[in-house]
């Protein structure tokens, strides 16, 4: 392990104190820095972690006090200490999701995911319509690996591509997801994509299909057969002017370019979404089908509404399978909607639960879909995935 050699002076007195290889606190630890007059360890803190205010000091018994040393060996000669991570042990292939329908762009994507190509799809649309299920699930049958990369305002190469650790008390380069993607030849997901920074331009060469250069190793990776970058985002990476999606931000247009086509993902047809809520109910124990329709229905009229500009709130998909899990729990219909939309404010949450009576009354609210466009369309996706069987 190298140490500088205040950090090391850091250890050797812990070490003299509790014991090479102990297990300190945060107090245990200021007390040692005051005791030195030195700042609060936080390096220390960061990279020796072992769990809640537990951090480990290294074993060694013997450290080695950083240099700064010219590097006059030949590129090809310069040793990387890399070390293995869980993914390279691990089967990444998605769990099959029982009583998955494949609906809309699932063909689309399918057809890209089985022809092997490097083809970089950006898929967007509203929260909880199924972007990251159908990706995942596209992937479980066609049994491909996946990993799947949550991006936030604070991911950066280091999340990446890889950076610097402390393993079992040596400091070792650890690859990235992307990496791992890559040397992999799987599918990388970059889920919430919208959420990310412009720190997302390391991922340029990435996303031409070309190898990247890790800058910190001086090494160069090349991607292998079969490797696909993919995203999902509420937005087409424009911001959300309407706030809708707070925290979503305007990428950069050449990191929007380098993704061959852009899917917009609406929400399913009621004669589909029926299916996928009787496909929840199956998986919960808990069949009804006239709550089923019922449900629809309600969803239905709602975003009829919403995309009118009538209501501020709209009803996903993911929504009505929360409802489905909490009637499995509570068997009281009214109850598990009023806890599923009880996040939403006073008034839209009482025009909601309004509306859903009035359905289940049987009052004719009005016909929403059956003669647009949009829907027609839909329609006409649904039908080439009717001969695929779900699973």
């Amino acid at each position: 392990m190298y140490l500088s050699p205040r950090k090391q002076k850091f250890v050797d007195s812990a070490s003299e104190q509790f014991g090479a290889g102990s297990i300190l606190n945060k107090s245990q630890v200021k007390e040692i820095c005051d005791k030195l007059e030195l700042p609060l360890a936080g390096w220390f803190l960061g990279q020796c972690k072992t769990g809640y205010n537990q951090f480990k000091l290294p074993n060694e018994e013997k450290y080695v006090t950083e240099t700064v040393q010219t590097n006059t060996a030949p590129v090809e000669n310069t040793m990387v200490n890399l070390v293995a991570t869980n993914m390279e042990k691990q089967n990444l292939v998605p769990e099959a999701f029982v009583g998955f329908v494949p609906w809309g762009h699932h063909s689309t994507i399918k057809q890209i995911v089985k022809s092997g190509m490097f083809y970089p799809v950006f898929v967007t649309g509203l929260s909880g319509n199924g972007k990251t299920l159908m990706i995942e699930q596209i992937h479980a049958e066609l049994k491909k690996e996946l990993i799947r990369v949550n991006i936030t305002i604070e991911t950066d190469e280091d999340d990446l591509l890889g950076g610097f650790r402390l393993v079992n008390g040596e400091t070792k380069f650890v690859p990235g997801p992307v990496i791992e993607a890559m040397e992999k030849g799987c599918t990388l997901l970059l889920d919430e994509c919208d959420l990310g920074s412009n720190k997302l331009m390391c991922l340029q060469p990435v996303l031409e299909g070309k190898g990247v250069y890790l800058k910190k190793v001086n090494k160069w990776i090349t991607p292998k057969d079969g490797f696909n970058v993919m995203a999902t985002a509420n937005t087409k990476g424009k911001g959300s002017d309407d706030g809708m999606f707070i925290g979503t931000n305007i990428l950069n247009e050449a990191f929007l370019e380098r993704f061959a086509i852009t899917i917009e993902q609406p929400y399913a047809t009621t004669k589909t979404e029926k299916k996928i809520v009787i496909g929840s109910m199956k998986k919960y124990g808990t069949v009804d089908e006239v709550f089923a329709d019922n449900l629809v229905k309600w969803a239905e009229v709602i975003r009829k509404t919403f995309f009118d500009g009538g209501v501020d709130e709209v009803i996903s998909t993911r929504r009505l399978d929360h409802i489905v899990k909490a009637f499995a729990i509570f068997n009281d219909k009214m109850k598990s909607i009023e806890l599923c939309v009880a996040r939403f404010d006073d008034e839209t949450k009482d025009s909601f639960m309004d509306l859903y009576t009035k359905i289940d009354s049987g009052i004719d609210v009005g016909s929403t879909t059956d003669n647009s466009d949009v829907d027609a369309e839909l329609a006409e996706m649904d039908k080439e995935d009717d001969d695929e069987p779900s699973f």
